[in-house]
């Protein structure tokens, strides 16, 4: 059931609870964790801690801790996740109402002091049919968690659809955080450990950034080649300052202009030899041999024939002084091309090492080009060359010249480029780092990016956001739900306050005593603190025989606060609400009597089911949501076994509470405890747990601790119904075990050893040798197996175990 409590976690530096922990502690035969259920019971011997546990639970009550405690700690968990601490009393939403001697000294003044009163209570009065009739109508339609019914069952519901749609919206983030955080910061394949863009505080809100800006419209993703381009200049290291190239001053311009002058210009020979006019090649010739033969020979060096005296001056006036300079005019213009067309090939060198690789293909298309203008200005140089030679030639025939097309603006523009990608490349080397770091950014979003895709981030969170609104969608159920559940409350509330009568708080304690315990005689009565006034509260008083009542006994004072206690359960906060009630130790210093009618009002009162009207049907509801009942009263514990429901391993569990020394712990109750119930087998179990036990362990320190008390006591009830029969100076130990030496020893002991030395559990020093308690409990086993085999049989059939070899020492001497 939702709310009630699953287990207390924890328990530190609170009395005897220095260090407890249920995990380790409560387990099954199995090694299982076990759980409190509905009902819960507790057994413990005085001072073991059952009020301490009390306290704890009482805290949940009141909003806080005893002082008595310097600073405890504590951790309780309930059904449905929710925990409380003792920094945490008031978040736990549930009615708890605790009965222990905290409760008594608030409530019961007069116990400890006979002139206080009893704080007052108000119940549900009597006198309004209509009223509770609308109140069990209200009540009705608020149902009830067991059968899912009414506004509880809406609420029970919609919690249930809240926390799957939670569930599955928490689950679905959860899958969707998982990959963030692993793409974020995973080992080898996060981007925080990637070694080209990785970032050393690289986490899931960055990430989240990231994907924030890859996922704008305005991101445009990298191609392949800007991301080779990104890496290949993450691995560049500065370059040296590239220097300006020198400048072309190309020449073409005035090799045309001188060119086209030279080639179209005319002259003419003072008297030509029309033979060489009109023979280029013979005009050479002759012009060459000339220079071999004019003041050197007198006859031909070719056909050795006498020269005339007359051919120098007809040369002369042949190749004259203006034909002469135009040669050489021409000479000196294929000199200026030869050498502007040598000048080329190192006009400009193009070296990709000297740039940063991002460059790279800028650098190639420009060698590229230079090499395309340089062969395109080389012919363009040619041409002219050819032009030149052929006027040459033919010296006295002008022609007409062809300009070549120019490709001198082509040339410098291709100076002009590299000249950029050369400034572009030195001002890289001063904006590296930061170029870098914008590579970075750069392939971190495109990897980014990638996962984006991958894992279909959108589908996800629009996934996710459907889930969101379903989750919210639920919680407003959730919360309609719960808000027509509390007006409902506050109704029931409002009703109940129109009901209320503090009066008869008293006169439901009173019904208590007389029905259940006899007590005509001792009653509470309920005086009004300003008769008249219509706002006046009541305090209670003890009364016997219609007196005010002093001097009470341990006994009255206990029937009274348990009485008062009961009562208050059906006050206004509490009737309706299925409280959480732990009840702690009841039965204190009343008789067998009285014990059993203690028993008789849990059941009545509190276990057994009330019955309500819905509609024209009779239906029954559980008074509690939870009940816990602690005692050291093993007549007590025999009846509360016939609780409705206490047997059902399912609806109940029984625990013990032990004490060794300072310390307490709680386990589950040992079975045979739980099904025999009777402190005979209970002392039988101690006596041979401590024959069994392994002496060095300190597990077993609390038997041999107690050894002596639970072995007197054991004694007195097996010899009394042994040997029932009165004789005077009857020495019923000596009867049972004979007269050796050991029967002598063990009775001494027993008689004035054993039983003055654990009787306290405070004591902290071991009373006698733990050897000798061993000894002395295999002894006492042995001569039970001896003389009452049968008997001896079925005290270890109820204590669930099977028969053990048992140490026989067959002398004094060997049992010493």
């Amino acid at each position: 059931m939702s709310g009630e409590v699953k287990r207390i976690e924890s328990i530190k530096d609170m009395a005897v609870f220095q260090d407890f922990r249920w995990a380790s502690s409560v387990r099954d035969e199995g090694n299982n964790v076990a759980e409190f259920r509905k009902i819960n019971i507790l057994y413990g011997r005085n001072y073991s801690g059952k009020t301490t546990l009390s306290r704890i639970f009482r805290a949940l009550e009141t909003g806080s801790v005893s002082e008595k405690y310097s600073s405890p700690e504590f951790q309780l968990s309930f059904n449905g996740g929710t925990n409380a601490t003792q920094n945490s009393l008031n978040s736990h939403g549930q009615v708890v109402r605790v009965f222990n001697e905290d409760f008594v000294r608030d409530n019961l003044h007069f116990i400890v002091d006979d002139e206080q009163a009893i704080n007052s209570f108000a119940i549900l009065g009597e006198d309004n049919a209509k009223l509770e009739e609308e109140i069990e109508k209200h009540e009705a339609e608020l149902g009830s968690e067991e059968d899912k019914s009414g506004l509880l069952g809406d609420l029970l519901g919609a919690e249930d659809e809240f926390k799957k749609a939670k569930k599955s919206h928490g689950d679905k983030s959860t899958e969707l955080e998982t990959k963030l955080r692993d793409k974020a910061n995973k080992a080898g394949s996060g981007i925080k450990h990637n070694k080209s863009f990785g970032d050393a505080n690289y986490n899931v809100p960055k990430i989240k950034a990231d994907i924030a800006t890859v996922t704008r419209d305005t991101y445009s993703p990298l191609t392949d080649e800007q991301v080779d381009q990104f890496h290949d200049l993450l691995r560049e290291e500065p370059k040296p300052e590239i220097p300006e190239s020198s400048s072309f001053n190309l020449q073409y311009s005035a090799i045309v202009s001188k060119a086209k002058d030279l080639i179209e210009k005319k002259i003419q020979a003072s008297d030509p030899i029309q033979e060489l006019l009109n023979d280029a090649a013979l005009a050479t010739w002759v012009r060459t041999g000339r220079e071999h033969h004019q003041g050197k020979r007198d006859k031909c060096a070719f056909c050795g024939s006498d020269l005339p005296k007359d051919l120098w001056e007809k040369l002369d006036k042949h190749f004259n002084q203006e034909s002469e300079e135009l040669r050489q005019a021409l000479d000196n213009l294929l000199g200026s091309i030869e050498r502007e067309r040598s000048r080329l090939p190192s006009l400009l060198k193009i070296k990709n090492s000297d740039f940063y690789s991002n460059f790279t293909m800028d650098l190639d298309s420009l060698s590229e080009q230079l090499s395309a203008k340089s062969a395109a200005y080389c012919e363009s140089l040619d041409s002219i060359k050819e032009q030149a030679e052929k006027r040459k030639n033919e010296i006295f025939t002008p022609l007409t010249f062809d300009e070549p097309e120019s490709v001198e603006d082509s040339l410098n523009s291709v100076r002009d480029s590299f000249e950029q990608l050369r400034k572009k490349s030195n001002e890289l080397t001063a904006s590296l780092s930061e170029d870098q770091s914008e590579a970075r950014a750069s392939l971190r979003l495109h990897e980014v990016h990638t996962f984006v895709n991958d894992i279909k981030y959108e589908e996800e969170c629009t996934a996710i956001d459907v889930l969101n609104k379903a989750m919210e969608k639920a919680e407003e159920a959730k919360n309609s739900a719960k808000e027509k559940l509390d007006t409902k409350r506050a109704k029931i509330s409002e009703l109940k306050a129109q009901l209320k009568d503090e009066s008869k708080g008293a006169d439901r304690v009173n019904d208590y005593l007389n029905n259940f315990f006899g007590h005509q005689s001792l009653s509470l009565r309920a005086i009004e603190e300003n008769p008249g006034d219509t706002s006046s509260g009541y305090r209670f008083e003890v009364t016997r025989n219609g007196k005010q009542a002093f001097h009470l006994s341990e006994g009255e004072c206990s029937l009274i606060a348990f009485c008062y206690f009961m009562a208050k359960l059906d006050d206004i906060e509490t009737k309706g609400n299925q409280p959480i009630i732990w009840i702690d130790d009841p039965i204190s210093s009343l008789d067998a009597n009285h014990i059993f009618f203690v028993y008789s009002l849990i059941n009545a009162e509190i276990v057994t089911p009330e019955k309500y009207e819905d509609g024209e049907e009779e239906k029954e509801r559980d008074r509690f949501k939870q009940l816990f009942i602690s005692t050291h009263n093993l007549d007590f514990l025999k009846y509360l076994k016939r609780l409705p429901g206490a047997m059902n391993k399912n609806k109940s569990q029984f625990l013990i509470i032990t004490r060794t020394n300072q310390t307490s712990n709680i386990t589950l109750m040992p079975r045979y405890l739980k099904d025999y119930v009777t402190e005979f087998n209970f002392l039988f179990h101690q006596i041979y747990k401590c024959a069994h036990a392994q002496i060095e362990s300190d597990e077993n320190h609390d038997c041999y601790y107690n050894f002596g008390n639970n072995a007197r006591k054991f004694l007195e009830a097996f010899l009394y119904y042994k040997y029932p029969n009165a004789v005077e100076k009857d020495d019923k130990l000596t009867r049972f075990f004979g007269d050796d030496a050991l029967a002598a020893s063990l009775t001494d002991r027993i008689n004035n050893e054993f039983s003055h030395l654990a009787g306290v559990f405070e004591r902290s020093v071991l009373p006698i040798d733990v050897p000798e308690m061993k000894t002395t409990a295999n002894f006492i086993l042995r001569k039970i197996k001896e003389k009452d085999p049968d008997q001896y049989a079925a005290l270890l059939q109820s204590i669930g175990v099977t028969e053990e070899p048992i140490e026989e020492p067959q002398t004094a001497v060997e049992a010493q």
